[in-house]
């Protein structure tokens, strides 16, 4: 069933069969098929033509003519004028929040005596060159920049390189150029899309090369990403087009979740948004809110095209909405119902969660202090979002005295005589030995 009304149409179904969940759940999304031979072709062309390939393919995708492929200091210092005082001091507050919930995640040495002599730990290390993808087009996220640049420093990665794309005029928003600055990052080139992707997987004359690429963006730099780790670069997470889920009963503000569920369609035309709901009152509400709301909206082209990929499931009890949102695995999870503990209890697969009439998506976004690079797709079932962990390798320690050695020695004589490893064995032996010798 759907509904109609000043050119939206939203699908609504009511209490789906489970047989057919994963067919109705899917995103609205081309398969890595269709996207893998434009990716593999460019990746190859970047790999042996270097800066001047991303030359010709910031010319062919963004129409943008490049001198210069990075940014230069007068640029960055000229950006700031070009913002109001009022921007400047929301980014401050902004940063300042993803600051201090991003120093909260530091942790101490793990340190623990597993055997009498025996001494283990982990340890932390920053991934010492990281790159970071900036979406731009239609809509610049500077934001982003704060995202990752910030768990970067805090991390202490010795070097950080962005890569964002340029318009036609071959010039970065300033925008990102301010939060870039602010966030202390200097290396700023004007490549986007698969190139970047490339760019910095392989290093150019210009661009260097780095060990882990962060940051989200179109489909078609998703499955850059992924081909990225076949030559030896790390990511962060398979993050594709914005989705967003709400479940809401007739405690929730339908005016609030129609904005909500808009706020992620005006992303692009390939986000997804759904509402799931046990309230048939709250379903039409939420509609009639859509259709007038959409009609405010300077990207209300894009919204509406989204919408087109919207769902909204009405369900007969909590249980079977509980397991339904689980199948999906959302990368933004609004919760405004009255049992709340109950779903909070049972989630199982989402990137972020908001919990209530108050906290807008729109929050995670930009200012709260979570990040806001999150899983898509249904990768939320395996992968975190970003956090400080995704810029640190955690290492291990062991330190073994004589008397450890020779508690877990035979131990380690055994198992390794077992599997038909001599040198393993000897490489104990030897030691228990010259103990015995001594």
């Amino acid at each position: 069933m759907s509904y109609r009304k000043n050119g939206t149409v939203m699908k609504k179904l009511i209490n789906p069969d489970k047989k057919n969940w994963e067919e109705l759940l899917k995103r609205p999304t081309q398969t890595i098929s269709e996207i893998e031979g434009i990716v593999t072709r460019i990746f190859s062309e970047v790999k042996d033509g270097g800066d001047r390939t991303l030359q010709k393919y910031t010319q062919e995708f963004d129409k943008a003519t490049l001198k210069s492929i990075q940014v230069t200091k007068e640029e960055i210092h000229a950006a700031s004028a070009m913002l109001s005082e009022d921007l400047k001091q929301a980014i401050a507050m902004a940063k300042k929040n993803i600051e201090t919930f991003h120093k909260a995640q530091r942790t101490p040495k793990v340190e623990v005596e597993t055997s009498n002599g025996v001494f283990c730990w982990q340890e932390k290390r920053p991934i010492e060159k990281v790159g970071l993808y900036i979406p731009g087009g239609t809509a610049p996220l500077f934001s982003t920049i704060l995202m990752l640049a910030i768990p970067a420093r805090i991390a202490g990665c010795k070097e950080v390189v962005l890569c964002t794309p340029p318009n036609a005029e071959a010039k970065v928003h300033p925008a990102i150029l301010y939060t870039a600055n602010l966030c202390g990052i200097d290396q700023i080139y004007k490549v986007g899309g698969i190139q970047a992707i490339a760019g910095m997987t392989f290093g150019t004359e210009s661009i260097p090369k780095v060990y882990k690429i962060f940051g989200p963006g179109n489909q078609y730099v998703t499955v850059a990403k992924q081909l990225a780790t076949n030559y030896g670069a790390a990511i962060d997470m398979p993050a594709g087009p914005s989705e967003l889920l709400v479940m809401a009963d007739d405690t929730a503000n339908a005016s609030f979740v129609a904005s909500d569920l808009l706020s992620q369609a005006e992303h692009g035309i390939d986000s997804q948004v759904i509402l799931v709901s046990t309230s048939k009152e709250m379903i039409k509400a939420v509609e009639q809110e859509i259709n007038v709301q959409i009609n405010e909206l300077d990207r209300k082209d894009i919204a509406t095209k989204a919408i087109a990929n919207s769902k909204l499931i009405l369900m007969e009890n909590e249980e079977d909405a509980i397991e339904l949102i689980n199948t999906y695995g959302p990368e933004h999870y609004i919760l405004c119902v009255r049992n709340e503990e109950k779903f909070l209890a049972n989630i199982k697969n989402a990137g972020s969660v908001f919990i209530g009439n108050y906290t807008p998506e729109s929050a995670g976004d930009y200012a709260s202090g979570t990040n806001h690079t999150l899983p898509t797709n249904g990768y939320a079932k395996q992968y975190s979002g970003v956090n400080l962990d995704s810029f640190m390798k955690s290492m291990t320690f062991q330190r073994i005295t004589p008397e450890g050695i020779a508690n877990i020695g035979k131990t380690i004589e055994l198992m390794a005589e077992a599997e038909g490893l001599q040198a393993h064995k000897n490489a104990v032996t030897l030691r228990l030995d010259s103990l015995k010798n001594k």
